[in-house]
């Protein structure tokens, strides 16, 4: 006689059973969609090293958004694509209240008021650098307090521009507090700070930076990005921006850093995000387009992993493909 009591597998004998008994679930609302910004009318640019993926003008940001919103997808991260004529190396740009990004959150607002609009907070879109700090001009050195007044005063220009979450993605020290510091000082109260708290140099970024045109003239990042070798690392960041004044705690890149999501989840109460970044984004598009794998089931999977290992939402450049799955 079989006396094996314990049959997992009868948890599992159906749809409706396996959807009972699911742990973790995915759902539009834990998505925020980044989107690339470039000036003109009813422009798109696609990202030949982003399958799938453009940088849109101000007006199709707007329509963007507005099926982001119909799919149950309530945040949307910008960033703005700029010609080298806007740069300099002190970012002057990124204050400019006329400047690209600062029209296209007030456009996004006017048309869709409840959207919520989110920021990055770095140089290196605006810089001739390309580098997210002020560069020494004669040692090359990335100069982080000179660095953490220019990140408060694009901060407040985004917050007017009506920015409802600031996203800080520079890895200088104390910026953070700066930050919070000069929104406060500036009746901007109310505006949240998402952290990048744990990003780390990786290799993932590549896409982006095509995107954008930002990679560093010179150099690299591994002086103030986090070595990706380190995990325990990360829990001195997290105390840091929780005693700071951050709202949300970031991790980026997300895949190949699951265990650094756990960590966060476990040693914090603030809400943990991750970012899938592109080269995530893109390996899988590749893959899918050489018919290797399914893309979407494996995009639904790699997301749901991250709110497996304790992230509350995702960025990720999936976020409308899988909002349909729902």
């Amino acid at each position: 006689m079989n006396l094996n009591l314990s049959r997992p597998r009868r948890n599992r004998k159906s749809h409706a059973i396996r959807s009972l008994m699911r742990e973790t679930t995915l759902t539009s609302d834990d998505l925020i969609a980044p989107l690339f910004i470039i000036d003109g009318k009813d422009k798109i640019d696609p990202i030949e090293s982003m399958p799938g993926y453009a940088r849109l003008s101000r007006d199709l940001i707007v329509k963007e958004a507005q099926e982001l919103w119909s799919m149950g997808i309530k945040c949307v991260s910008l960033f703005p694509a700029l010609d080298d004529s806007f740069k300099d190396k002190f970012a002057t740009e990124s204050k400019n209240p006329d400047g690209l990004l600062q029209r296209t959150i007030k456009d996004i607002k006017n048309a869709l008021p409840e959207m919520l609009i989110m920021t990055d907070v770095a140089m290196d879109p605006y810089s001739s650098d390309g580098h997210d700090g002020l560069v020494d001009d004669k040692t090359g050195e990335i100069l982080n307090d000179e660095t953490l007044d220019i990140l408060a005063a694009m901060a407040i220009a985004q917050a007017e521009a009506g920015s409802d979450i600031v996203g800080p993605s520079d890895m200088m020290d104390g910026r953070v507090g700066r930050i919070r510091l000069a929104l406060d000082e500036s009746s901007f109260t109310n505006t949240l700070i998402m952290s990048y708290t744990a990003k780390y140099a990786s290799s993932f970024y590549g896409p982006f930076r095509d995107a954008l045109d930002s990679a560093p003239k010179a150099g690299d990042k591994k002086t103030y990005q986090m070595d990706f070798s380190n995990r325990a690392e990360a829990i001195r960041e997290i105390r840091l921006d929780e005693s700071e004044g951050a709202d949300i705690l970031m991790v980026k890149p997300g895949i190949s850093y699951l265990d650094v999501i756990k960590d966060m989840k476990d040693n914090t109460h603030l809400p943990v995000a991750a970012y899938n970044v592109s080269g995530e984004y893109s390996m899988v598009k590749a893959a899918a387009e050489r018919g290797w794998l399914d893309g979407e089931k494996v995009a639904l999977e790699m997301l749901t992993s991250f709110k497996r290992a304790g992230a509350d939402m995702i960025l990720t450049y999936f976020s409308k493909e899988v909002a349909r799955l729902f």
